[in-house]
């Protein structure tokens, strides 16, 4: 008989990831947080760091115990940021607690790999090994049986799924990927930072980190998964003047001339019984202002006659699909509850 209910801790709650979580879960049928840390705000009402929560919870701050607090909850959401999620993970994993780290530490199969990326030596080498990689859409049933699962990166979660069905068909040329992403300014995090600063990113547009991004080999992983063969793609990343949101295009040549009409019947058969993905009408593309707030990826498909080349163009929020609400939809599968408690919300428009 599965668990009716679960306490939840969410460590590192200060920050946009934690907010969400707390936002989400907060109308989660089966779901009580029971305890949040910041080491910042630590004995501080979670409420005066996000005060949309006022009269909703009375939680304080604690500093991150791990003995403590695990024994006020029976799973744990890691918001913290990379190198220092590695401990953490490894300490509630020894403690017999579910965990899903929404850092970038236990993403990477091969440690050397993280080490080249994240210019850190990966210290539990043998814990990385039993990490599932959270991308339901592709690894649903090995979720299910996950006590350690790594949320996938918002920028990978939109162009994975935009080339799933092309990869994992062999449709694509893998060696043509090349992935255009344009993201809001929260996907940056919550510490302040001159870049981000309002007056340095309104009305602006730029690109970042090219060929750098530490995304990049964590697409690659996952769509070499799907390949079965390595693939080196081209990704750009954008900071575009809004809050939330990441609009990807992503384009690959094809193998052999295919029309829009086939590549859209293969999107729809490959995402039919997806409960996140929508694979919009034919000829219609997505606008992030409408998963904004939600779970979903929107996804619209086109086959380009003159160039033989595929265009994907998909939308997430990063905050939600990109991070915080696809950690939700990972613990729902690994605690046997449907997949889509606490995540039942139409996008947000303006």
């Amino acid at each position: 008989m599965g668990i009716d209910k679960v306490n939840i801790a969410i460590v590192g709650s200060s920050g946009y990831t934690g907010g969400e979580l707390y936002r989400l879960l907060i109308n989660h049928p089966r779901a009580t947080v029971t305890a949040v840390t910041s080491e910042k705000s630590a004995g501080k009402p979670i409420t005066s760091i996000f005060p949309h929560l006022s009269g909703l919870t009375d939680l304080v701050c604690e500093p991150l115990d791990a003995s403590a607090i695990a024994k006020k909850a029976d799973f744990v959401f890691l918001a913290l940021p990379h190198v220092t999620a590695q401990e953490a993970a490894f300490q509630f994993h020894q403690l017999g607690k579910k965990v899903v780290d929404l850092s970038a530490d236990y993403r990477l199969a091969d440690p050397t790999v993280y080490e080249t990326w994240y210019e850190h030596c990966h210290q539990y080498p043998e814990l990385l090994k039993s990490a599932v990689y959270g991308l339901p859409e592709l690894h649903r049933e090995k979720i299910k049986k996950a006590s350690l699962l790594a949320n996938p990166g918002c920028y990978p979660t939109s162009a994975i799924l935009a080339l799933a069905p092309l990869v994992k068909k062999g449709l694509a040329d893998i060696a043509s990927i090349i992935i255009d992403s344009k993201s809001g300014v929260s996907g940056a995090g919550r510490s302040p930072s001159l870049v981000y600063h309002y007056p340095e990113v309104n009305e602006g547009l730029m690109a970042y980190k090219i060929g750098t991004h530490r995304h990049t080999p964590e697409i690659e992983q996952e769509l070499a998964g799907l390949a079965g063969t390595p693939v080196t793609i081209s990704f750009t990343p954008h900071l575009i003047p809004m809050n939330r949101g990441i609009l990807t295009t992503a384009y690959a040549m094809l193998g052999s001339p295919t029309d829009t009409g086939r590549l859209h019947a293969l999107y729809q058969e490959f995402y039919q019984n997806e409960p996140f993905v929508r694979v919009l009408a034919l000829g219609q593309f997505p606008n992030v202002r409408n998963v904004r707030g939600s779970n979903f990826c929107d996804i619209g498909v086109y086959a380009d006659p003159r160039t033989n080349r595929a265009v994907v163009v998909s939308a997430i929020d990063n905050l939600v699909k990109g991070a915080s609400g696809q950690a939700i939809q990972n613990m729902n599968l690994m605690m046997g509850f449907d997949e889509r408690d606490g995540l039942k919300v139409a996008g947000m428009f303006p």
